[in-house]
């Protein structure tokens, strides 16, 4: 039987520059990382750590457990490897496994072929010790391995995750062009919100920052929201302690006392998408929905953060046509939102420069394959008032 309580390394992996935000989130739960790299962080732990780790996460994408690191040179060197290993322990004959790799060796021309590699040493291994082989397949639905295997060094995880952790369960109907939680749970952590005051999120689209910032500001974590995860199908798998684990969660939400989250869009089924999710959410109750143009927002005049996610010409909306929305969008900070911290998440500089205010912070993001930026802007009342155009970026 596996145990769940013997200490190894853990990799808690992240798209790219979400790394500081996730290590911030470990610290939190009082994990201590032995290092940060660009998409992760490392420490030691349990399996039964990963648990609470898997749980609790906003910016993660998968948590890894290591079982084994090996001299690899070559598709036999790594069958030998695993079939060696006493994947007996962690396997029942009658259970499901996939395998996901990163892979880097000149004989390898793809991860699939990698990954078949692994499917044989694992099954032919429990074939032999029960008489049985498992099913494998694509999907992550039950127990996960992941290989990472760069020149002649290989390491076998445990997947305690399964599927990624970047997406957190209640946004059943996704909307257009929608930010991955994983990313939009980052980027609140960047601003300056104290998750108590004023948050407004115009073109709020399928809603998820507006949840998010509910989900932060009332401390509901993503595992609340999902009922399957790849440690639940090991032997040696204590339901008990996961049940634990989510009391906790449900002990911890916050009621949100005061907390006022403002999400509008000009579109009525964007709103509607919205409100099924933060319904889904738990959230719904908290957030003002609005259906109206982005200027017709209410801004409260106590202050607070204003948070845009606005087309940027990639995947959705004219260029040419943007540039008129993002000078709309200066404006209406200018002349509407004295007192707040005015943020605009986007992934085309040059239309930010039509916005016509000077950035205080450009914080550094990526969403698939696009360079993108998080702009704050220090709205200021009265004569501090920033009119200031943009000259660079």
């Amino acid at each position: 039987m596996f145990s769940f309580s013997a200490s190894a390394k853990i990799i808690i992996t992240c798209s790219k520059r979400l790394a500081p935000y996730l290590e911030q989130e470990v610290r939190e739960l009082g994990f201590t990382p032995a290092r940060t790299f660009a998409t992760g962080v490392e420490l030691l732990g349990t399996v039964n750590d990963c648990i609470k780790l898997n749980l609790n996460l906003c910016s993660a994408s998968q948590v890894l457990y290591s079982l084994k690191e090996f001299y690899c040179n070559g598709p036999d060197d790594l069958y030998e490897a695993l079939i060696r290993y006493p994947w007996e322990n962690l396997l029942t004959p009658q259970g499901y496994f996939s395998v996901t790799s990163n892979a880097t060796h000149f004989t390898v021309n793809n991860d699939m072929f990698v990954n078949v590699k692994v499917k044989d040493a694992i099954a032919d291994r429990m074939r032999r010790e029960t008489l049985k082989r498992p099913d494998s397949g694509s999907e992550l639905s039950g127990a996960v391995f992941h290989l990472y295997w760069k020149e002649e060094r290989a390491e076998i995880f445990l997947d305690t995750s399964g599927e990624t952790l970047a997406k957190h369960g209640y946004r059943k109907i996704p909307g257009k062009a929608p930010m991955l939680e994983a990313l939009a749970a980052a980027t609140l952590r960047a601003t300056r919100w104290d998750r108590t005051g004023v948050f407004i999120n115009p073109m709020c689209g399928s809603g998820t920052v507006a949840i998010e910032a509910a989900m932060l500001a009332t401390n509901r974590k993503p595992g609340l929201y999902r009922k399957n995860y790849s440690f639940m199908h090991l032997t040696g798998y204590d339901a008990a302690r996961y049940e634990t684990e989510l009391k906790k969660l449900q002990e911890q939400i916050k009621p949100g006392a005061g907390l006022r989250i403002i999400a509008s869009d000009i579109s009525d089924d964007a709103i509607k998408i919205a409100k099924v999710n933060a319904g889904i959410a738990g959230v719904e109750a908290l957030i003002e929905f609005i259906q109206c143009d982005f200027e017709a927002t209410p801004v409260p005049e106590a202050g607070g953060v204003l948070y845009f996610n606005p087309e940027y010409g990639e995947r959705l909306g004219d260029v040419s046509a943007l540039e008129t929305t993002y000078a709309r969008m200066g404006d209406f900070m200018k002349k509407k939102c004295p007192g707040y911290f005015g943020y605009i998440f986007t992934g085309n500089l040059e239309l930010a420069k039509k916005i016509g205010l000077k950035a205080s912070r450009r914080i550094e993001f990526y969403t698939s394959k696009i360079d993108c930026r998080l702009l704050e802007y220090e709205l200021y009342g009265g004569s501090r008032r920033e009119t200031k155009k943009e000259a660079t970026l």
